[in-house]
C-alpha cells in the first residue's frame, strides 16, 4: 500500500515544536500496516524536520540556543531581503534536513522510548508550513 497526503501545519514562533501526533493524526490509514515506513518531508526552505528527545521540554530550549550560536544573524549575509532571520533559517534548514524516515511495525511508528518529530521553525514570523507524508507498507 501506499498512500500520501499533505498536512498544513498552523503557523508555530520559533522554535522547535513536537509533531508527532499531528503526523499520526493525517494518516490514519497507518493502522494498517503491519511492516512498511513513513517518510516525512517538509516543502520549506527556512523550517526543518527532525527526531530527537520528546520528553523534556528544555530540549527545545537547547537546541534553538544551539542552532543560534551555531548560525547567528549578527553574519554578513548577503541575502537579506526577506529580513535577518531568513538566511540564518535557511542554512539552518539545510543543517538539520528537510525529511525524516520512520519504520511502521503493527500499525504504529517505531519511534524510541523517548523520540518523537519536530518541527524546527527557523523564521520569528512564520507562516503556515505543509508536510507531505508517505507511508508505504503492507
Amino acid at each position: 500500500m501506499w498512500v500520501q497526503k499533505t498536512l498544513t501545519l498552523p503557523s508555530h514562533r520559533r522554535g522547535f515544536h513536537l509533531i508527532t501526533a499531528a503526523v499520526v493524526r493525517a494518516i490514519p490509514e497507518i493502522e494498517s500496516i503491519k511492516t512498511g515506513l513513513l517518510h516525512v518531508f517538509i516543502q520549506h526552505t527556512s523550517a526543518s524536520l527532525t527526531i530527537n528527545e520528546n520528553a523534556d521540554p528544555d530540549v527545545r530550549v537547547d537546541f534553538e540556543t544551539a542552532m543560534n550560536h551555531a548560525v547567528p544573524e549578527s553574519l554578513p549575509y548577503v541575502h537579506t531581503l526577506e529580513g535577518p532571520d531568513d538566511m540564518p533559517a535557511h542554512v539552518k534548514a539545510s543543517m538539520m534536513g528537510a525529511s525524516v524516515q520512520i519504520p511502521v511495525s503493527n500499525g504504529e511508528l517505531m519511534l524510541g522510548t523517548w523520540q518523537g518529530i519536530y518541527l524546527c521553525e527557523h523564521r520569528d514570523h512564520a507562516s503556515s508550513r505543509r508536510i507531505v507524508v508517505t507511508l508505504m507498507g503492507e
